[in-house]
């Protein structure tokens, strides 16, 4: 969920957890190769005038999940692009759609209704059963967070990874994406850069000790 300062100050704070701004909404097309919808956005969340390019970028040239994955998770899921594609992609999964936006969760459950898919759980970040591990993680993570913040967040998420476990993240380069590959892999992460285009960087994170 990166962003524009600019859209979050006409907005209000996407990664606030009740926004103060009142509710207009619209809706924003996706189209990629293996799928193609209609989602509904509105004030107050991230990406409400169209899906942020950060965040097709990941969808369209990240990794595909394994058959035998059974959790995945989106952190900072903000209204859903990224829960709704890989519950698509992926039946057998259950896809866990994080998100402190209660706006955001709302559009979120909506997404993912109208798409048809039964196989979305939006929930608060202290919502997590925290004896489950999971198997893949997608994240444009919120980097306007604050550096400290967003430590804490990866922190929280990466270390959640089961040992055969991996991450994709998404990072626009100006916001430090080269900066917090150092940091992750300062932390004992193995961080390889996927792929680098249009002013974003792909990263692919490893558990701390696994062996991916």
């Amino acid at each position: 969920m990166t962003g524009e300062a600019p859209q979050a100050k006409a907005a209000g704070h996407y990664f606030s957890e009740e926004p103060t701004t009142g509710s207009e909404r619209r809706t924003v097309d996706l189209h990629l190769e293996d799928f193609s919808g209609r989602f509904t956005t509105d004030r107050g969340v991230f990406g409400r005038d169209r899906i942020d390019p950060g965040t097709k970028l990941l969808l369209s040239d990240g990794p595909e999940a394994e058959s035998t994955d059974e959790t995945l998770v989106d952190v900072g899921a903000g209204y859903g692009p990224i829960a709704v594609v890989l519950a698509h992609r992926n039946p057998q999964a259950t896809v866990w759609a994080i998100e402190p936006n209660s706006r955001a969760r709302e559009l979120c459950r909506l997404n993912a209704e109208s798409a048809g898919l039964s196989n979305v759980r939006v929930v608060t970040p202290d919502d997590w059963p925290n004896d489950r591990m999971i198997d893949r993680i997608w994240s444009n993570p919120p980097i306007r967070i604050g550096k400290k913040a967003l430590h804490e967040l990866l922190l929280q998420w990466l270390d959640r990874l089961s040992p055969r476990g991996s991450a994709h993240l998404v990072v626009q380069k100006h916001l430090g994406a080269d900066s917090l590959q150092r940091w992750m892999t300062d932390q004992g992460w193995t961080a390889t850069r996927r792929q680098s285009r249009a002013a974003y960087r792909l990263l692919d994170v490893a558990p701390r000790g696994g062996d991916r």
